[in-house]
């Protein structure tokens, strides 16, 4: 099953988001074969994106595959689905900033990956599909590649200018700095405790 998150308000992201992801299914269904695996959008913007809402947002940018669900969920449900699922989402005044991402689960309902970015290609979804079709694990992603995956989530911000989600690495370039800084003040007070400490010594040497 491929599962996304998206609200029915997005003029932009979310319409190309889903249209790129309809155009990745698409070439699944014709190298996997149909019915060999689910799709499901959920909207997280309640109560706006109610069952109406979800549907005609479906219509409207031409998703008619009988494999590919829109659901609504209660507004009290949508807080712990989104954490289960990694999805990060924030209210801003054009809307929302929010992850794009597509997560791939097996037939437990188990994340097996997430795959990010506004473009969703038929090699990036197809090849943990291929695998959990053919009965084969599918591996986990490497250290680095999880922690530059949450880096780009944590730093995905909207820029109204264009339209479209950036990475924003405003946020880590100053916790890299705090950082630097409170090493530099810890090693700086403990090289001034080390100085008084051999002043005092000297002292103590000299009034012997």
């Amino acid at each position: 099953m491929l599962v996304s998150f998206i609200y029915t308000g997005c003029f932009q992201v979310c319409p190309a988001t889903t249209r790129a992801l309809q155009s990745a299914v698409d070439g699944l269904q014709k190298s996997l074969g149909e019915n060999q695996f689910n799709v499901i959008s959920i909207g997280f913007n309640q109560p706006a994106d109610s069952p109406q809402a979800m549907k005609a947002f479906a219509l409207q940018h031409g998703v008619r595959q009988a494999n590919w669900d829109f659901l609504s969920p209660p507004s009290a449900t949508v807080a712990a689905l989104a954490a289960d699922f990694g999805f990060e989402y924030r209210p801003t005044p054009a809307g929302f900033d929010h992850v794009l991402q597509v997560s791939v689960l097996d037939a437990e309902g188990r994340i097996v990956r997430q795959v990010y970015g506004e473009s969703m290609t038929p090699g990036e979804l197809g090849e943990p599909l291929r695998m959990l079709l053919n009965g084969t694990p599918v591996p986990a992603r490497n250290v680095l590649s999880g922690l530059m995956d949450r880096v780009r989530i944590l730093c995905t911000v909207y820029d109204p200018k264009t339209g479209a989600y950036r990475v924003d690495y405003t946020l880590p370039v100053q916790i890299a700095g705090g950082v630097t800084f409170f090493i530099m003040m810890v090693f700086f007070f403990i090289n001034e405790w080390r100085s008084n400490r051999r002043e005092q010594r000297n002292k103590g040497i000299n009034r012997a």
